[in-house]
């Protein structure tokens, strides 16, 4: 039976900022290890017997960065459907769902494992094992959920009550889906035995979820049918309609459905599952030093237990601290009690009220060419370090209030300005003036590295009229 790793790739990760951000959230960054987290979640799905291409849903902005980092491990994906807006993880599992029945025959009975991007599991053996057991229990009709066996009184996430075997393949019945306890009952739960996390993962098949979706949110999957039967090709992405889809009810698969089907069976899994859902969350899954210290980067301690230390570009040393949370990028800092990291996302919200970049972006932004990062700024310059892949060009544009001076530093430019297109090679330079229709290209087989010196009125990101683009990017 074909299996189908559906990956859902929609979040922010706001309670990781600042390394995590709206345009770079946390299932695209290396947070435990050197790959990323949506590039470990799409190889552990490759490991179950049967498992094919993956669909991925992911935020429309992000989908360069998805598409690159799959190449990278050599897993394309089957499709990858963007979303306009976010609608929760109900329609993204249907409209999954609805292309995988598109690519595999709506007569089918192909599975789909459902994985958000950004969790952790560190037993691939265990993992693999269950989620064997659960395609068996998904052939048979089931809508199967993985309940993770806790390891401790958790106030983080929702829990599964579990009934009896159900007579096959290990599933058990679920009794009640439990919303995030206080601590004396999340104890309780623990000490009873018969409660599961709520992972969050799912197993079954692609009809059985359309049709308990149809009983239970009508409406949800007629908008979904309409978002994927009006979605439009643009290179190797499948945009759904945004008109149909951001008519979609916003709800979580949980509520839409497993909490009100018939159909739901759990496996128990004990596989070092996390969601790595907060800061203290990564200190727990890191390889901790004598005092309880994780580190990351050019750190230095002295007196300091139980913190976890992250420098992205810079030295950074402590002294007589304990229980901290300490995060350092190019652009912002955070030191924060261990105990209180799930109020980062109040910080977040206080930046974007207050219309902070700093909520949305980092210092260095990638594009489907490269990235660009900014170096130094002021009143009517600013300095950035443009890289451009092998073969790649940004799009002839012009710019109405700043003119630019490239010095090329790495590999050899190709420059259009106006009607001349010409060569500039390591150690030159040249001017796009005010007003003039320019592109950058690296026609060469070495990144294409560039400082470029702005000046004038307004240096803001949107003066850019784009003429014409590779990458299917309006103005």
């Amino acid at each position: 039976m074909k299996v189908i790793p559906l990956i859902l790739s929609g979040g922010a990760g706001t309670r990781l900022w600042p390394l995590s951000r709206e345009q770079y959230p946390k299932q695209l960054l290396p947070l435990i290890n050197a790959t990323t987290m949506l590039q470990d979640t799409v190889l552990r799905g490759a490991q179950v017997p049967d498992a094919q291409a993956p669909i991925v849903v992911c935020n429309q902005e992000h989908r360069f960065m998805v598409a690159e980092q799959l190449r990278h491990i050599g897993i394309p994906a089957a499709s990858i459907l963007l979303e306009p807006v976010a609608r929760n993880t109900a329609p993204a599992v249907a409209v999954g769902a609805l292309e995988a029945q598109r690519l595999h025959g709506e007569d089918g009975k192909a599975v789909l494992l459902v994985l958000p991007a950004d969790h952790v599991v560190r037993d691939l053996a265990a993992f693999v094992r269950v989620a064997s057991a659960a395609v068996k229990a998904a052939s048979d009709g089931s809508l199967v959920t993985f309940g993770i066996v806790p390891t401790r009184a958790e106030t983080g996430y929702g829990y599964i009550n579990t009934g009896p075997d159900v007579g096959r393949h290990g599933a058990q019945r679920v009794v009640q889906f439990v919303e995030k306890p206080d601590v004396k009952t999340a104890e309780s739960y623990l000490a009873a035995g018969n409660y599961l996390w709520n992972s969050g993962m799912f197993i079954f098949r692609a009809d059985v979820y359309l049709e308990e979706l149809a009983r239970l949110q009508p409406e949800m999957l007629r908008c979904a049918r309409d978002a994927i039967q009006n979605a439009k090709r643009d290179l190797d992405f499948i945009r759904l309609d945004a008109a149909a889809f951001g008519r979609c009810p916003a709800n979580s698969i949980d509520y839409a459905v497993m909490e009100q089907s018939e159909r739901v069976v759990v496996l128990p899994l004990d596989a070092g599952w996390s969601d790595v859902g907060s800061w203290s969350s990564v200190w727990a899954e890191g390889a901790a030093d004598a005092g309880g210290n994780v580190a990351t980067g050019d750190v230095v301690m002295d007196d300091t237990s139980n913190c976890y230390i992250r420098s992205d570009s810079r030295l950074v040393a402590t002294i007589g601290v304990h229980d901290l949370i300490i995060v350092d990028t190019k652009d912002a800092l955070l030191v924060a009690d261990k105990a209180q990291v799930q109020d980062v996302k109040k910080i977040v919200a206080t930046l974007k009220a207050a219309r902070r970049s700093e909520a949305d972006m980092h210092r260095k932004v990638y594009r489907p060419w490269g990235a660009y990062e900014g170096i130094d700024e002021g009143n009517r310059f600013q300095v950035k370090r443009i890289t451009v892949k092998p073969g790649q060009r940004l799009s002839l544009q012009k710019h109405h209030h700043r003119a630019e001076h490239w010095i090329v530093v790495q590999g050899t430019a190709k420059v259009t300005r106006n009607d001349e297109v010409y060569l500039v090679s390591e150690n030159e330079s040249t001017y796009i003036p005010l007003g003039a229709v320019h592109r950058l290209e690296n026609p060469g087989m070495v990144e294409l590295q560039m400082i470029e010196v702005q000046s004038g009125s307004y240096l803001g990101e949107d003066d850019i009229v784009r003429l014409e683009d590779n990458y299917g990017r309006g103005n």
